[in-house]
C-alpha cells in the first residue's frame, strides 16, 4: 500500500525524522493560508502517488501567499502525467505547502528488504534528487548498502557507516544518526516495504532532513497497522485492483492485453502470463485466486476481470493441490450462467479431483473451451481473443 508524501513525512516525523514545516492543501484559498503562516516563501507540491512530479510541473516554489494560491490553483485538479503515471496521468486533488530551504546537499537514503539475504538494508548515496536506478546503473560505486541483521537490529553503528560514507561528519554526525535511526524505525515499526527520503538535504544552516518522503507498506501486514490503513487513498489505485480487493483477491494486477487470466498460484499466474506471450497474446492481467474452496471467489474473479472492457477471452489455468479442480469448476459454470459473457472462455485442469472438474464442465452445456494442457490453453486462448476482436 502507497500514501502520499505529506502522510509519508507525518510518520517520518513520529520516529523522529526531522521535515519541513508544512500541511496539505485541498484548495488554492488553503494553500494562501497556509503559506502566509510559514512566511510566503513555500514550495507548492502535488499530492499524487508517483515520481517524478517536479518534470511534469506537479512542484512549484512561490515567495509570496499569492503565488502560494496561484501555484496551488494551477496544480489541483490537472492531470499530471509523470514517468510513473503512464500517459493518462493522475489528477491531483490536493498539495502540500511547507517552507522553502536553503539546500547546500541532496544525498539518498532508504530502507528497503533484501530479498537475497532478507534482511532489512540501509541504501544510501551521495547523488541524491536523482532516480537511484539511474545512479545504481551508470555510478554504481557511489551507492552504499548497510544490512541490519534482524537477530540484533538496529544498531548505532549502522548509523555511524552511513554517516562516515556520506561524509555527514562534525556537527552534522548526531543529526545524521537521529535520521537514519528513525527512518529505520519507521520502517520496522509499520511493516513498510519501503521507507525512502529522496532527497536527504543539508541546509544552508547545517541542518539534515527530509526534504521528500515516500513509503509503502507491505498489504501481507496491514492487518496489524490500523493507523496505516486509515491512511490509504483509493482515488490513487487502479478502480480493478480496489475491486479485486474489495472482493477480497488481493493479488491482482491490471495490464494492458486482453486476455483475462484466473490461475491459483503466483508463480504459476507468471508462468501462464509467460505462455500468453510466446503464443503471440497480451494478458490482461495477473490474478492469483489463491488456495480457495469457494466457487464464489471464482465468480468475484470473473466480475472483476470482465469490468474491464479491454478483456476479449478468458483463461482459467488451474493445478489442482490444496485446491480442488472441481468446486473451481462450478464457479466458472456459475460465473457462466449467471453471467452475460460474450467472451469466450478457455478452461485447463489439472491436479486434484480433476476428472470430476472436467465432467462438471462437460455437462454443464456450457460453450467453453477445453484443453489439455497450458501451451494449448495459451494457444486457444488467443485465437478466441483475435475472433471477438
Amino acid at each position: 500500500m502507497k500514501i502520499h508524501e505529506y502522510q509519508a513525512k507525518a510518520v517520518l516525523a513520529e520516529s523522529g525524522v526531522p521535515v519541513p514545516k508544512g500541511r496539505r492543501a485541498q484548495t488554492a484559498q488553503e494553500a494562501r493560508a497556509i503559506a502566509e503562516e510559514l512566511g510566503g516563501k513555500v514550495v507548492v507540491k502535488a499530492q499524487i502517488h508517483a515520481g517524478g512530479r517536479g518534470k511534469g510541473g506537479g512542484v512549484k516554489l512561490a515567495n509570496s501567499a499569492d503565488e502560494a494560491e496561484r501555484a496551488a490553483s494551477e496544480i489541483i485538479g490537472m492531470q499530471l502525467v509523470t514517468h510513473q503515471t503512464g500517459p493518462d496521468g493522475q489528477k491531483v486533488k490536493s498539495v502540500l505547502v511547507e517552507e522553502q530551504m536553503q539546500v547546500e546537499r541532496e544525498l539518498y537514503l532508504s530502507v528497503i528488504l533484501d530479498s537475497a539475504i532478507g534482511w532489512p538494508v540501509i541504501i544510501a548515496s551521495a547523488a541524491g534528487g536523482m532516480d537511484i536506478e539511474t545512479v545504481a546503473a551508470e555510478t554504481p560505486e557511489k551507492i552504499v548498502r548497510v544490512a541490519i541483521d534482524p537477530a540484533t537490529g538496529y544498531q548505532p553503528h549502522h548509523g555511524r557507516e552511513v554517516a562516515f560514507a556520506l561524509a555527514l561528519t562534525g556537527d552534522q554526525l548526531r543529526p545524521t544518526l537521529a535520521v537514519v535511526g528513525g527512518l529505520v524505525k519507521a520502517y520496522m515499526t509499520n511493516d513498510a516495504s519501503l521507507a525512502e527520503i529522496n532527497p536527504l538535504v543539508v541546509t544552508a544552516d547545517g541542518r539534515v532532513l527530509a526534504l521528500d518522503a515516500k513509503m509503502t507498506f507491505d498489504d501481507n501486514a496491514l492487518y496489524r497497522h490500523p493507523q496505516v490503513v486509515e491512511l490509504r487513498d483509493k482515488d490513487e489505485e487502479d478502480p480493478l485492483e480496489v475491486q479485486a480487493q474489495d472482493a477480497g483477491i488481493s493479488n491482482y494486477v491490471k495490464l494492458d492485453g486482453n486476455i483475462g487470466c484466473v490461475v491459483n498460484g503466483a508463480g504459476l499466474a507468471m508462468s501462464t502470463m509467460d505462455v500468453i506471450k510466446y503464443a503471440g497474446g497480451e494478458p490482461a492481467n495477473f490474478l492469483d485466486i489463491g488456495t480457495v474452496n469457494d466457487p464464489a471467489r471464482v465468480v468475484n474473479s470473473f466480475k472483476v476481470i470482465l469490468a474491464d472492457p479491454a478483456v476479449k477471452a478468458i483463461l482459467i489455468n488451474i493445478f489442482g493441490g490444496m485446491a480442488r479442480t472441481d468446486v473451481i469448476a462450478q464457479g466458472v459454470v456459475e460465473a457462466m450462467t449467471t453471467m452475460n459473457l460474450r467472451q469466450p472462455v478457455v478452461v485447463r485442469l489439472a491436479g486434484t479431483n480433476v476428472e470430476e472438474g472436467r465432467r462438471i464442465i462437460a455437462e454443464s452445456g456450457l460453450p467453453i473451451i477445453v484443453a489439455d494442457d497450458l501451451g494449448e490453453a495459451a494457444q486457444k486462448a488467443v485465437e478466441a481473443a483475435a475472433v471477438v476482436a
